[in-house]
C-alpha cells in the first residue's frame, strides 16, 4: 500500500518543468544546452516595477494581505479591463492569486463537481488536464491539428457537449501553439454556450499582449455569455514578472466569492510586495509591454524561416505567444546511432541529448504528433538552436 493519497500519485509531473530540469542537469555537466522549453520571457522586469517593489518594502507593506487583494491592485485591475478590453468589472468580482495557474485551480476547483466533465480543445497547456483531475472530473478532449491552425469550431464544439459538460477551458493567445482565436471566431463559439446555459468558460488569456494580430479578443465581451466566463490573466508574460507570482481572475461575483473562500484555506492573499509592483505595472502604461511584444514578433519571424527550412517539419505561423509546435510525425520510427524515436517525446529528448537543445514533448500537451518550443530567447541563441535543431533531425534514418 502506498503512503501517498492516489490523488497525488495519479497526478502527473509538469512536463515544461521536467524538462528544464533535466536540461539544467545537462548544463551543469558542463554541457552548453540550449533552453527551449521554458515558456518564460527573457527580458526583465521593468524598472518602475522594481522600483515600486522597493519603495513598499521601504513603506513596510510587510503584513498579510487581503485574501483577494489589495483593494487598489484590484481597482487597477478592473480599470485595466475597461481601458484595454472594454469589459466591465468591479473591483469586487476580481481575485488576486500567486499566478495564473494558482488563479485557474481556484476557478476549476471552485466549478467541477466529481464526475463532470470538462471540455478542453487540445493542445492545450499542460496543468489544464492535471487541474481537472484533482477536482475528480473528467477532462473531454476536441482535437486539432496544424493545417486548422490549431483552432476548433462551433460544430466541432457542439458535438462535445453532453448533459455532464460544466467547463470550457481553452487560451487565446494559445499555449502551446501560439493560436489566436479571431473575434468571429469567439462569437461562433459563444453562441453554442448560449445554447447550453449550464456550462462555463474558462479563458485564459496571459499572453493577451502577445499578439502578433492586433487587438486582443475576450469571449467574455459577447453580454449573452459574460457571467458565465471567468477570465485568467496575469503579469508574467506581458511585464516579465515571471518570478514575481502574481495572476487574477474576473468573474461573476458568486465566483469570485468562491474563489476567495478556496484561496483562503490554501494560501492566503499574494505577496504584499508583489502586489505593489502589479499596481505599478498596471498604471505605468504598455511602452515595456509593446518594446517586447516587437522583439517576440522579430523572433517569431526569424525561428519560422529557420524551422520552415527543416524538412520533415509541419509547421505554421503562430500568431500570438512565444511558441511553436511542430508536427514531427515524419521521424516516427526513424533511428540514429542505435536510438529509436517512437514519439514526440523520444524526440524532445534526443535533441536534448544529441542536439543540446532542450524542447517538450507534446504528450503532455494532449498532442502526442507536435513538440513544443519557446522562442523567449535571445536572437543568436534562436539561430544556434534551430541549427542543432536541423542537425540533430538529419542524422534520423
Amino acid at each position: 500500500m502506498s503512503v501517498l493519497s492516489d490523488r497525488i500519485n495519479n497526478l502527473a509531473e509538469s512536463a515544461t518543468i521536467k524538462m528544464a530540469k533535466m536540461g539544467r542537469e545537462l548544463a551543469a555537466q558542463g554541457v552548453d544546452v540550449i533552453s527551449l522549453s521554458f515558456g518564460e520571457p527573457d527580458f526583465h522586469t521593468p524598472e518602475h516595477v522594481k522600483e515600486a517593489a522597493k519603495k513598499a518594502m521601504d513603506d513596510n507593506f510587510t503584513y498579510y494581505t487581503p485574501v483577494a487583494g489589495y483593494p487598489d491592485l484590484r481597482k487597477a485591475i478592473s480599470k485595466k479591463l475597461k481601458d484595454e478590453n472594454n469589459l466591465d468589472y468591479d473591483p469586487s468580482q476580481i481575485v488576486v492569486s500567486t499566478g495564473a495557474k494558482q488563479a485557474i485551480a481556484n476557478a476549476v476547483l471552485c466549478l467541477v463537481n466529481p464526475g463532470e466533465e470538462v471540455i478542453i480543445p487540445t493542445p492545450y497547456w499542460v496543468s489544464y488536464s492535471e487541474v481537472v483531475k484533482l477536482a475528480e472530473g473528467k477532462s473531454v478532449f476536441i482535437d486539432t491539428t496544424v493545417e486548422t491552425n490549431f483552432k476548433i469550431t462551433p460544430q466541432q464544439l457542439e458535438a462535445a457537449i453532453t448533459p455532464k459538460s460544466k467547463l470550457f477551458m481553452f487560451s487565446s493567445p494559445c499555449n502551446p501553439t501560439g493560436s489566436v482565436y479571431s473575434k468571429a471566431e469567439l462569437e461562433g463559439l459563444a453562441k453554442v454556450f448560449e445554447k447550453h446555459p449550464d456550462i462555463y468558460i474558462l479563458s485564459d488569456e496571459i499572453y493577451e499582449h502577445i499578439n502578433f494580430i492586433g487587438g486582443h479578443e475576450s469571449i467574455a465581451q459577447f453580454d449573452s455569455i459574460k457571467d458565465r466566463v471567468v477570465i485568467i490573466n496575469g503579469f508574467s508574460k506581458a511585464y516579465a514578472m515571471t518570478g514575481w507570482r502574481i495572476g487574477y481572475t474576473a468573474s461573476n461575483k458568486d465566483i469570485a466569492a468562491a474563489c476567495d473562500k478556496m484561496q483562503g484555506q490554501i494560501t492566503s492573499g499574494t505577496c504584499s510586495i508583489t502586489q505593489r509592483a502589479g499596481t505599478a505595472a498596471y498604471e505605468g502604461g504598455l511602452e515595456s509591454v509593446l518594446k517586447m511584444r516587437e522583439q517576440f514578433q522579430k523572433r517569431r519571424d526569424i525561428v519560422y524561416k529557420l524551422l520552415s527550412e527543416v524538412e520533415g517539419l509541419k509547421v505554421n505561423l503562430p500568431e500570438g505567444a512565444f511558441y511553436f509546435f511542430p508536427n514531427v510525425t515524419e521521424f516516427f520510427g526513424k533511428s540514429y546511432n542505435g536510438r529509436t524515436i517512437n514519439n514526440s517525446d523520444d524526440l524532445s529528448l534526443y535533441l536534448l541529448q544529441e542536439g543540446h537543445v532542450a524542447t517538450v514533448g507534446g504528450d503532455s500537451f494532449g498532442d502526442p504528433k507536435s513538440i513544443r518550443l519557446s522562442y523567449a530567447a535571445a536572437e543568436d541563441k534562436l539561430v544556434e538552436a534551430m541549427r542543432r535543431i536541423k542537425e540533430a533531425l538529419g542524422k534520423l534514418q
